[in-house]
């Protein structure tokens, strides 16, 4: 079965919003086995809705399309395919009861009048809960053909997708899908799929669909069968050529496991502990390895040496070494990995050395020069690196790449030029995890409100403000930066 996905609002079509669900639907649509071939989106217009409608309908069986289900005369979505569909709106008890619930117990008293179009639904269509707004989710079906009508905030899209519209979806397939997931570290994007082109052009049943992740590549091996067992057996040999080609950067082929979960379940096989020596990560990788449950067995302590003198001390640095090679050197590197074997004790350490940037740089040693090392058991390796950025794409890279439900980012874009803010922008939106939470605490409203679904003033450590940034919009009539600068008087 063919699904088409349809992002509706004149803000993503501007530009103005990021769009993030297409990226989380496409990803689930290619976990279910569905073929996706098109992605449109169309502005606020009920007659180029209506055609791209249409349109879709000709093409694909099943239809996904977001956003456009508000109380404003703009909402249109619900309306075109009610028409396209031929089934009449009628009022939904049960949708005006959770619209009274929920100005029940929001900071609004008044129910504006607009706001009961949304207990409206198609006759006969499946009527989604939606337990983090006010627009019910919707299903249409009619001669084969199905519309599923999501709203757009991701906060409400994406839990009703996955706890509702996954389950339904599933149940249209008749046969069983099964996916494995094979993680790469060490590797980009356009070198993984050169290195299996061969094997993407020839795919039929399994599919491989690949994701690139911070620092990270990441294929999923989705097979149709009539039974898990048999999708396994057709998973099995792709799966085994694949890993033969990439070796050891594979670090695992289970979607759960993180390369901090893989490197103490590594650990833990061999016997080994291990600490971290770090200058330029300011203690990053200690704080990945401590994420992972029951790590204490084998990870025993980081040191965060950042001046020359703290290396000298707690790591046995020589001073002749730091005063012949600098301390951003293969030389400097290799000391501090067996420096911090010998004073904690442990069987391996990772040490880290490098110029973060945004100064420091030369032509011998240019901002972004990093040196890792690896000492274990005598054994000690250095790897030379180059990276590109500057200090704040490296920590929020750093940040992003860990497996949390919650990200807290103070002023992530403060200080930065506009082209960094974008990338910054654009790799928190690809890079955390959709069932986590991030936190942004910022005054640059203006680049941030493209990415928001929540927003909360606070001044003076008193909440003055908090609702959604759709409400915001039909409520106040303004944009959030608007508003932050009329209450703030900016």
């Amino acid at each position: 079965m063919t699904v088409e996905l349809i992002s509706v609002g004149t803000e993503i079509l501007m530009g103005n919003i990021v769009n993030s669900n297409t990226q989380f639907l496409a990803e689930k649509c290619a976990m279910l086995g569905f073929d996706l071939f098109f992605q449109v989106t169309v502005g606020d217009n009920y007659d180029r809705m209506m055609s791209v409608v249409r349109q879709a309908l000709s093409r694909s069986d099943i239809l996904i399309l977001t956003g456009g289900l508000g109380p404003t005369e703009d909402d249109l979505t619900k309306e075109v395919c009610a028409d396209a569909f031929g089934m009449p709106l009628v009022e939904d008890a049960h949708t005006r009861e959770h619209l009274k619930e929920f100005f029940r117990n929001n900071i609004y008293r008044h129910i504006p009048d607009n706001n009961w179009k949304m207990a409206t639904v198609p006759q006969g269509a499946l009527v989604l809960d939606n337990a983090n707004g006010m627009a019910p989710g919707l299903i249409l079906e009619k001669e084969g053909k199905t519309a599923i009508l999501l709203p757009g905030p991701p906060n409400e899209l994406y839990p009703m997708f996955s706890g509702q519209v996954f389950p339904y979806l599933q149940q249209k397939q008749n046969a069983v899908l099964v996916s494995s997931m094979v993680k790469i570290c060490g590797y980009g994007e356009s070198q993984v799929e050169d290195m299996i082109l061969d094997l993407i052009d020839a795919q039929t049943n399994p599919t491989i669909a690949t994701y690139a992740k911070t620092a990270e590549v990441h294929l999923r091996i989705t097979a149709r069968a009539g039974s898990r067992e048999e999708g396994m057996a057709l998973i099995a040999p792709v799966e085994k050529e694949i890993k033969n080609r990439f070796k050891d950067a594979v670090y695992t082929t289970e979607e759960q496991v993180s390369l901090e979960m893989a490197v103490a379940d590594l650990l833990k096989q061999n016997h080994l502990t291990m600490c971290t020596a770090e200058s330029c990560t300011g203690g990053m990788i200690a704080a990945r390895m401590v994420n992972v449950p029951g790590v204490s067995g084998v990870f025993m302590e980081g040191m965060v040496t950042y001046s020359n003198e703290a290396k000298m001390r707690l790591l046995g640095v020589r001073e002749d070494t730091l005063k012949a090679y600098g301390a951003v050197s293969e030389e400097t590197a290799r000391e501090m990995a067996e420096g911090g074997v010998n004073t904690s004790g442990t069987d391996l350490c990772v040490a880290t050395t490098g110029i973060a940037g945004p100064d420091g740089g030369t032509d011998e040693k240019p901002v972004g020069l990093v040196y890792m090392a690896c000492c274990l058991r005598g054994k000690t390796c250095v790897r030379r690196y180059q990276f590109k950025g500057n200090r704040e794409k490296v920590q929020l890279i750093m940040v992003m790449s860990r497996s949390a439900k919650l990200y807290l980012l103070d002023e992530p874009i403060g200080g930065v030029d506009p082209a960094t803010r974008d990338y910054i922008l654009s790799t928190i939106i690809g890079n955390y995890n959709p069932e986590a939470a991030v936190i942004i605490s910022t005054h640059l409203i203006a680049d941030v409100e493209k990415v928001l679904d929540e927003v909360i003033f606070i001044n003076q450590g008193q909440v003055v403000l908090q609702s959604s940034v759709d409400e915001i919009r039909e409520e106040k009539g303004m944009s959030v930066d608007a508003l932050f600068r009329e209450v703030f008087k900016c």
